[in-house]
């Protein structure tokens, strides 16, 4: 065999080889070279994580990276298949939030309501059955004050106050959909009697039923606004329940042609008062009024009220007016007056449209007829006042809604 040939034998051999090694590498076989049908690594890698993952499930709500969210219901977190072991709630800046963890370790709340436009954070941990450790983390922001509203409310939780006293309720927010935000807002009574609300504007309900409060009732008002929808994007934000008592029944019926105020408790006359209405020029309204404000002194400044001389300035200005409680919103007060003439009271009436009342400078002395009636009223009391010549007031000027029959009460309804 010549040199040439041997050589392209050994190159053929070698190239068939070559392809062999190959294809042997590329092939499918097991990584043992077994052949058989054996876990590969990755699934033993898969199978011993999930030996080692806990069986806890936590969720929270609201969902990771959700806006408008509420600052009543939000933040909260449970588990399934485990017990919290830690949750923790932090503003975007660093600040903690309280919260409460259920008796059961099953599930966590904040310890107070939530601010509007705030980005929370939130970390929680469980333990499952066999103290393997499950962790969840979420953010949200809750909803901001321009897609929000809120109603405030008079009267305050907790106060007693005077048979004639509406709930009212006044909205920072228009609301256009108002049967939604009427159906979050319920108020009753122990008296068990029937209550109406009546819509003024789209800023105002006033709540009352068609005779006054009984004496010695307790009025509750609800309001489950939160996430109500009052108007296209904007939502209500709050949760709570109030509740106000009702004393005793006191009517005041002041007569601006006798000039006398007889004041009735149950029905019967109590005392009588010598008062001085507005002069013939600047009457005082009638109409049934309810006394919403009460001040031991306070400055009147006719100005305000559209009394004013030539040079633009009040023709009154008393800065320690006494004993004086609000009848409308406009201005018409019942209060103490001091420096007229004791000769008036009774006799004339001289005021701007105020019901006034024989008193001493200071506020001090209560032997005064206007001292007396201010010590024995309360909030929510109710003056009628008769014969001035004037117009009724409108319900909604203070919270005389009374000025209207049941039926146009119950007109203003939006359910």
């Amino acid at each position: 065999m010549t040199d040439s040939m041997r050589r392209r034998r050994l190159t053929a051999a070698s190239a068939l080889l070559g392809g062999v090694l190959v294809l042997t590498a590329c092939s499918g076989g097991d990584a043992d070279g077994s052949g058989g049908g054996g876990d590969t690594s990755q699934a033993k890698v898969d199978e011993a994580a999930a030996k080692k993952s806990s069986e806890a499930q936590i969720t929270i709500t609201p969902k990771d990276g959700s806006n408008n969210a509420s600052i009543n219901n939000s933040a909260v977190v449970t588990v399934s298949k485990g017990t919290l072991t830690n949750v923790t709630m932090t503003t975007q800046d660093g600040k903690a939030v309280a919260g409460q963890l259920s008796a059961d370790k099953k599930s966590w709340k904040p310890g107070v309501q939530l601010e509007r436009s705030t980005t929370y954070k939130l970390a929680a941990e469980a333990k499952d059955s066999e103290g393997r450790i499950a962790h969840e983390n979420a953010s949200f922001t809750t909803v901001s004050p321009a897609n929000s509203f809120i109603g405030t409310y008079t009267p305050d939780n907790g106060s007693t106050v005077g048979v004639g006293m509406p709930v009212s309720v006044t909205f920072d927010k228009a609301i256009t959909n108002k049967a939604a935000v009427q159906k979050g807002i319920t108020v009753s009574s122990s008296s068990g009697q029937e209550v109406a609300c009546h819509w003024f504007s789209a800023n105002r309900m006033d709540c009352r039923p068609e005779e006054y409060w009984k004496e010695g009732s307790t009025v509750t008002l609800k309001l489950a606004l939160d996430g109500v929808e009052g108007a296209p994007g904007v939502h209500g934000v709050q949760q709570k329940t109030v509740t106000f008592h009702i004393g005793r029944n006191q009517v005041s019926y002041v007569d601006a042609q006798t000039h006398q105020m007889k004041v009735t408790q149950d029905g019967k006359v109590v005392k009588t008062i010598p008062i001085s209405a507005g002069a013939p020029d600047k009457k005082t309204y009638e109409g049934r009024m309810v006394i919403s404000e009460k001040f031991k002194e306070t400055r009147m400044n006719g100005a305000t009220v559209g009394f004013k001389d030539s040079d633009g300035k009040g023709e009154y200005d008393i800065k320690d007016v006494p004993h004086a409680m609000r009848l409308t919103t406009s201005g018409t007060f019942i209060h103490g007056n001091y420096w007229g003439a004791s000769s008036v009271f009774g006799s004339v009436n001289t005021s701007h449209g105020c019901v006034g009342l024989q008193d001493k400078k200071g506020a001090n002395d209560p032997s005064t007829p206007a001292a007396w009636f201010f010590n024995h009223s309360l909030v929510g009391d109710v003056v009628v006042v008769q014969k001035t010549g004037d117009k009724t007031v409108s319900p909604d000027n203070g919270l005389n809604g009374w000025n209207m029959d049941w039926s146009q009460w119950k007109a203003g309804s939006a359910v």
